[in-house]
């Protein structure tokens, strides 16, 4: 596929041509064809299922999260593009968007978005009754977070406490009660989207400057770099110590050691004034993501 960095962040020439004329604009309105916003919000939940798991068939509950994941994430963005749809039509990159451009009715993103809560409700039916109430209550944080860049300079924080719910609801999920675990797992997942959604947000710096967009990319402006590698540091810390509450040892260690090193290779490569370099740093977060889960995995169940 192609995508045209400096002009729109439609991917061209993907599997989403290949669906009927009339779907195209629904399936890029839930970004189906761009997958690391679903692996960003899966895999919290997915160390929080992992961290509180004994046994092998606890991990069975990866997969009604992934489900939930790929729902509640399409959610989002269709919240996120109601809210932005007059900001999206003046910046560049996003001016081509179904609901910035008028592809899709507003009416229909609406109906549309009906759709998907009431998916999403039916998969968290399949959990105990706190990940049921802690889901539902998942919902202030979606529709609130896409306001944030109006009203703050720290978007990404919001973004992170958004994301990250799902360490609780992975925990409570198994457990059925929260403890110190999660609740630093929790913490570690919004320094690590605080890290990312910097870097995420270069590609925007100077039409979000036009647009009077916030974002800690333009609050922190060339020492984005120093800031972005310590709230991966904090990340790490966090992630050691809730490993260390929930009696993780050397399988778990070895992980952090090993995306550690990973961090360290991706900020040494990371061109902030490079929207194709950001991206590509952005996405690479999906990797670390999965060697912190690799790490719980093979510590806590095997």
């Amino acid at each position: 596929m192609t995508y045209p960095f400096n002009h729109s962040d439609i991917p061209l020439n993907n599997w989403i041509d290949q669906l009927p004329v009339v779907l195209r604009p629904f399936a890029r309105l839930m970004r189906l064809d761009r997958p690391i916003g679903i692996w960003l919000l899966a895999l919290p939940c997915c160390w929080g299922v992992a961290l509180a798991a004994s046994t092998i068939s606890d991990l069975w509950l990866m997969l009604p999260f992934a489900c939930g994941a790929v729902v509640m994430r399409s959610a989002g963005c269709i919240v996120n593009d109601i809210y932005d749809r007059e900001l999206d039509a003046e910046v560049v990159r996003t001016q081509n968007r179904p609901l910035a451009s008028g592809a899709i009715a507003l009416w229909q993103a609406v109906l549309l978005l009906a759709l998907l809560l009431l998916i999403g409700f039916g998969i968290l039916l399949v959990f105990n009754r706190l990940t049921i109430i802690l889901g539902i209550a998942s919902l202030a944080l979606v529709f609130g977070y896409p306001l944030m860049k109006r009203i703050t300079w720290w978007p990404q924080l919001f973004l992170g406490f958004t994301f990250n719910w799902g360490a609780l609801l992975g925990w409570t999920a198994v457990q059925d009660g929260v403890g110190l675990p999660p609740l630093l797992l929790y913490a570690a997942g919004v320094f690590w989207t605080l890290g990312y959604d910097t870097i995420y947000a270069h590609q925007d710096v100077r039409d979000d400057e036009i647009a009077g967009i916030k974002s800690t990319a333009r609050l922190f402006g060339r020492y984005s770099l120093a800031w972005v590698a310590l709230f991966y540091t904090l990340a790490i810390v966090l992630l050691a110590l809730a490993g260390a509450a929930a009696g993780l040892a050397r399988g778990f260690q070895t992980a952090l050691v090993i995306a550690t090193g990973f961090v360290v290779v991706e900020l040494m490569r990371w061109r902030m004034n490079d929207p194709a370099n950001c991206l590509a740093r952005f996405r690479h977060n999906r990797e670390f993501g999965l060697i912190i889960l690799a790490g719980i995995i093979l510590d806590r169940v095997l």
